[in-house]
């Protein structure tokens, strides 16, 4: 049974949570990142800017959204996450309370099953945004009930075309996946549970891609922002290939200024020298 293009403008239950300090540090901890700007709470944290997945998860992962898409659960099971694009206002931080919105934008056909678009915004209880995240879905070799349909457009990821001189290697180890899921509180047995992922068809337990997203987001703090997490204002990525944990991954990147900003083209790839994340753009104010 194909998924239904109703689907579009479906609006998710929002969701409300006090940011607590464990919270920040559990997720900086999880991305392995312990700089002092988000691991020395003696100093003062803001929970790193990727962060605001964890956010978002509770949203998307809601019950809502699959009844929305009309379709079973043996077509819904098919869905990965396909594209992260996050655009940060204002930073995280612990003692804040924050709410979590989210509206179905965008379905479509495409040759590889059908792809959902997701805006996700995550304000202050005053209204103030903090983070505002696009999220693609896609459900693989599921077919779309309809036209394609949109409501809103996803802002264009336009790269700047430079060489990816930049190179830093990291070693995903086996246990990460693990870790990542307590920590950022995404669960999904695919990169947990090896049973679950040779069931599913996959060779073994999977990185997730936000993880994916975030570890090359830690890289280019570090490397373009001097180590301040306030300084990254977008972080965009596709999901391509799997990364299996054990390996080592790379984060190639290349930089332009343009107006005051820094334009961070990158990729992720894995120890196949396969793009985990393709399309990888960041922008450092």
């Amino acid at each position: 049974m194909p998924i239904s293009s109703t689907a579009v403008g479906h609006e998710l239950p929002e969701s409300r949570r006090s940011i607590a300090v464990r919270d920040a540090l559990a997720y900086a901890a999880g991305i392995g990142d312990t700089s002092r700007q988000v691991f020395d709470d003696a100093a003062g944290v803001v929970a790193p800017p990727q962060f605001c997945v964890s956010l978002e998860w509770p949203v998307v992962s809601h019950p809502s959204a699959r009844s929305a898409l009309r379709a079973p659960a043996k077509e819904l099971i098919r869905g990965v996450h396909a594209s992260q694009d996050s655009h940060f206002f204002r930073p995280i931080e612990p003692g804040q309370t924050v709410v979590t919105l989210g509206q179905i934008v965008a379905i479509r056909q495409t040759r590889a099953g059908t792809l959902m678009t997701t805006k996700l915004e995550t304000i202050g209880e005053d209204g103030t945004p903090l983070v505002t995240s696009w999220s693609g879905s896609m459900y693989r070799g599921v077919e779309l009930a309809g036209d394609d349909s949109q409501i809103e457009e996803a802002p264009d990821v336009a790269r700047p075309e430079v060489e990816l001189t930049q190179s830093d290697g990291i070693f995903v180890a086996r246990e990460m996946p693990h870790v990542y899921t307590e920590c950022a509180q995404i669960y999904n047995p695919i990169h947990t549970e090896r049973v679950v992922a040779l069931e599913a068809g996959l060779p073994d337990i999977i990185l997730h891609g936000t993880a994916t997203w975030a570890l090359a987001g830690r890289e280019i703090i570090r490397r373009f922002a001097d180590g301040d997490p306030r300084r990254l204002k977008r972080l965009a990525g596709r999901f391509k290939a799997m990364i299996i944990p054990g390996s080592e991954v790379e984060v190639k990147s290349g930089v332009v200024d343009r107006e005051g900003e820094q334009l961070v083209s990158f990729e992720v790839l894995n120890d196949a020298g396969q793009p985990a994340i393709a399309g990888g753009l960041a922008v450092i104010s």
